[in-house]
């Protein structure tokens, strides 16, 4: 069984939230400020986190930041802002997806099956174990990347991407295939969240002569330099 933090203050809907969730089959657990939400994901080990933004005691952006350092669970936040930019925040703070109140809870719940299946089965099928280019090399099996012989640190969607671009280095790859291999064909979130990861990643490539290049309009593509 799967189990689901809730981080939610409104009371109600934190409980519309957990009898929606049980009655799919979930296990759930609650919480109501962002000191405690940190405290039950470590004691419950969640399969997903359900994070809303405003909590008392400890901001839900403070969570997401704290939970990232602890691990790769998936996290959907949940807001009342809907602007671009609280968007981009939210991904840049490690969330998988964004929802924005009010919401239909059956999206919800479909939005969770996702990733939850997604977690731990990102493998794209034509993958080669072993990739190398100029100076980067990948090794799948081991789950490690270097560049010029340097172990890159990479989270575990950063090192995808970076797969998937150095499978297909030189071609460009747009934002809608980026989501579909590596969140899911049957995602429909944000293609913000592929910006975000692509920003973070090419930043720890760019000193070492990988370099990925935003193909206005269309999308992305990995140049490496050979020196």
């Amino acid at each position: 069984m799967k189990k689901i933090l809730i981080v939610e203050d409104e009371i109600t809907l934190s409980d519309s939230l957990e009898f929606a969730f049980k009655k799919e089959g979930f296990q759930t657990l609650a919480s109501h400020d962002g000191e405690d939400a940190l405290d039950s994901f470590k004691s419950f080990h969640p399969d997903l986190i359900i994070l809303d933004l405003m909590l008392p005691k400890m901001s839900g952006e403070d969570v997401c930041r704290e939970i990232r350092k602890l691990g790769e669970v998936p996290i959907i936040v949940l807001s009342a802002k809907d602007s671009e930019t609280d968007k981009v925040v939210a991904f840049e703070l490690g969330a998988d997806d964004f929802v924005t109140k009010p919401f239909n809870l059956r999206e919800v719940i479909a939005r969770t099956r996702r990733l939850i299946r997604r977690t731990g089965h990102p493998a794209s099928k034509g993958e080669k174990e072993m990739l190398s280019i100029g100076p980067l090399s990948l090794d799948a099996a081991k789950h490690e990347a270097k560049a010029g012989g340097q172990v890159l640190d990479l989270t575990p969607k950063e090192f995808l991407l970076l797969q998937l671009l150095m499978e297909n280095a030189g071609r460009v790859m747009t934002p809608e295939i980026i989501l579909d291999r590596i969140w899911g064909h049957d995602y429909y979130g944000s293609s913000k969240a592929v910006n975000v990861y692509i920003k973070k990643l090419r930043a720890k490539l760019c000193e070492h002569g990988g370099l990925i290049r935003n193909i206005r309009g269309v999308g992305y593509k990995l140049e490496v330099s050979h020196h």
